[in-house]
């Protein structure tokens, strides 16, 4: 009997349990087919694998999470609170995109180590990494609730995906699995504050998941303020990484830049920005600050309209991302394990 759960096991110790006939494909392939669609696991289609390995892959059992609450937003951001065996609450988003399909926005640890001054995970501190099944579960679960089809994932929640880097690429190569939940690869997004050796790492591996930077402000000062991650890795070597992701993958890099008014919004910003980011191909991601505490605030259209007019200076893509769901505490970083606002829906 296979006395841990199976989709607790990394690749090589779910090859080891399942016995020497098994190799590594086949024991990606059985992790993915825990999590196909339907009532349960389907080890037994698990495509590709041989007879004597299913039959010992089903000796095992499977870790679940706990849905503590569903909670919903007038704008149908659908936010879930989960609880897991191994300690700790933690949160999901599942985001609406015209009526066709979901995003869902996972965590990666329970809590925040990086202690950036807009965010109120951050203002938790950090618990514990989750475990790949803890990530993967999230989408399952999610996925098998919803009307609509999961096309994309975003590693956005609680906590810095590449601050817990083995755990969450394994989780994406699962997501991905054609045999499991079938997201693309090019539709699965790792959100990352500026880990810059695990981004370097990240590139030599050459993965196909998409990165995204939250850099914020290019003024060091005024970013080391805002998000502590800077005074470890500064601007200047998140910038040398970054230009090393866009030469590797021959795509411009996605810069999240959540804005504050009066902070980070003027003309000396964008300076900043074309200083930093000279000669490095990249597409600027707007994004309202979300601040339960009210000490920063987004900008008035006025002062959005004027950056947004600066920022063609730049010549590159700006776009604005509607960051949804705010008053269920489920907005870019407000995903603190809260209670409150929207409609507590029953299980389904």
């Amino acid at each position: 009997m296979i006395s841990r759960p199976l989709n607790d096991l990394s690749f090589a110790e779910l090859q080891v349990l399942l016995g020497p006939q098994a190799h590594e494909q086949e024991a990606r392939k059985v992790l993915a087919a825990l999590y196909r669609p339907g009532d349960g696991p389907a080890i037994g289609e698990a495509l590709g694998v041989r007879r004597i390995v299913l039959d010992r892959a089903r000796e095992g059992r499977l870790a679940r999470l706990e849905v503590v609450e569903r909670r919903r937003a007038a704008d149908g951001f659908l936010k879930y609170l989960f609880r897991s065996p191994l300690g700790g609450e933690f949160e999901a988003v599942r985001i609406p995109v015209f009526e066709t399909k979901h995003v869902v926005c996972v965590s990666s640890q329970v809590g925040c180590a990086l202690g950036c001054a807009f965010c109120h995970t951050g203002r938790l501190g950090f618990t514990r990494n989750l475990e790949t099944w803890e990530m993967v579960e999230q989408v399952r679960i999610i996925r098998d609730e919803a009307q609509r089809p999961v096309r994309h994932v975003v590693f956005m929640g609680m906590g810095e995906p590449l601050l817990n880097y083995d755990q969450v690429l394994r989780a994406a190569h699962l997501l991905c699995e054609p045999g499991g939940l079938q997201v693309s690869g090019r539709n699965i997004t790792l959100s990352t504050a500026g880990v810059v050796p695990a981004i370097r790492r990240y590139v030599a591996e050459g993965h196909t998941f998409r990165l995204a930077f939250s850099v914020t402000s290019a003024d060091p000062d005024k970013r080391a303020r805002l998000m502590p991650i800077e005074r470890r890795w500064p601007l200047s070597d998140l910038v040398e990484a970054i230009r090393e992701y866009c030469a590797r993958r021959r795509e411009r890099a996605m810069i999240a830049y959540v804005m504050m008014a009066g902070v980070n919004t003027g003309r000396e910003d964008v300076e900043a920005l074309a200083r930093a980011f000279a000669g490095v191909p990249i597409k600027l991601d707007l994004i309202d600050v979300a601040d339960p505490s009210g000490l920063y605030r987004p900008p008035d259209s006025e002062e959005l309209n004027r950056f947004r007019d600066e920022l063609q200076s730049l010549k590159a893509p700006v776009a604005r991302r509607y960051s949804g769901g705010l008053e269920i505490g489920a907005a870019c970083g407000t995903l603190a394990a809260t209670r409150r606002g929207g409609t507590v829906l029953p299980a389904p």
